[in-house]
């Protein structure tokens, strides 16, 4: 569900792939928000310009370098002030959203969040890609990958809580997970699925994987499947059926990955196959 409203152009729409999760994409030119409070939390990009936030009683400006994030029912205001323009990106996780990502990183409850004003530029980075991506609806493993490490940082960083630490036979499950996903790179694989195999929550896979390969899970699954897609290709398979058979959603992703790791396209390199 999207609307738009082109006098301080305003749009938004709602994400109907994780329940209880909202997006706000605003760009105003002359805005201020009265007092109000949300069911949720809220986190907050700014792209460009800022405004004037008031939450807890604290008066603080966010632009570009700052993270706004709010608890549930933390009263809040903005004000543009002098600002000619203030263009950010939002999420609002109501109750659904929230226990889901309570169940992803293994605890009872999400944290609650200490300040309102975050000098994160790693945060910033995460949240500003994960709600492009999650505007685009594209690869649901790397969009689970995305919200796990982007909302799994922020409470672990900013929260009053602990998150449970990963076992100790970590080599044992990074092999048992590897061996599953060269056994079934060609199926949609999830990142709860990956979880559940190696008992851990999402956010602690992620974690471990890439302290011990290196790579998130999915950037490993890439691997996996682009040495899959050479395969098929130097068996003479098609470039649409050799990037199905390897687990991509069609041939433009396996184009643009293959690009991105071998400087080559996948033509390019079924030609040079077929030259000896």
């Amino acid at each position: 569900m999207a609307r738009r409203q082109t006098g301080n152009h305003t749009s938004y729409w709602r994400s109907h792939r994780i329940p209880g999760m909202s997006l706000l994409r605003a760009d105003f030119r002359h805005h201020d928000y009265g007092s109000h409070t949300h069911d949720a939390y809220v986190i907050a990009v700014t792209e460009s310009g800022g405004a004037e936030i008031r939450n807890r009683n604290i008066v603080q400006r966010v632009d570009a370098a700052t993270l706004f994030v709010s608890n549930p029912d933390d009263r809040q205001s903005a004000r543009m002030g002098d600002s000619e323009r203030w263009c950010y990106r939002a999420f609002y996780l109501a109750r659904p959203a929230i226990d889901d990502l309570a169940r992803r990183l293994g605890t009872p409850c999400l944290p609650h969040l200490e300040e309102s004003m975050l000098d994160d530029g790693d945060l910033i980075g995460r949240f500003h890609r994960l709600h492009r991506m999650l505007e685009t609806g594209q690869d649901d493993l790397l969009v689970d990958e995305l919200v796990a490490g982007a909302f799994g940082c922020l409470f672990a960083r900013h929260g009053d809580g602990r998150r449970p630490q990963i076992p100790a036979n970590r080599d044992a499950i990074v092999t048992r997970l590897i061996a599953m996903m060269r056994e079934r790179h060609a199926e949609n694989l999830s990142l709860d699925q990956l979880a559940r195999h190696a008992g851990l929550t999402s956010f602690q896979l992620i974690g471990l994987f890439k302290r011990t390969v290196g790579l998130t899970p999915h950037a490993y699954l890439v691997h996996i499947r682009l040495k899959a897609a050479c395969r098929h290709l130097r068996h003479g398979h098609s470039l649409a059926d050799s990037a199905l058979a390897a687990g991509f959603c069609d041939q433009a992703a396996l184009n643009k990955h293959f690009r991105r790791c071998y400087g080559i396209t996948p033509l390019q390199f079924a030609q040079a196959v077929r030259a000896g």
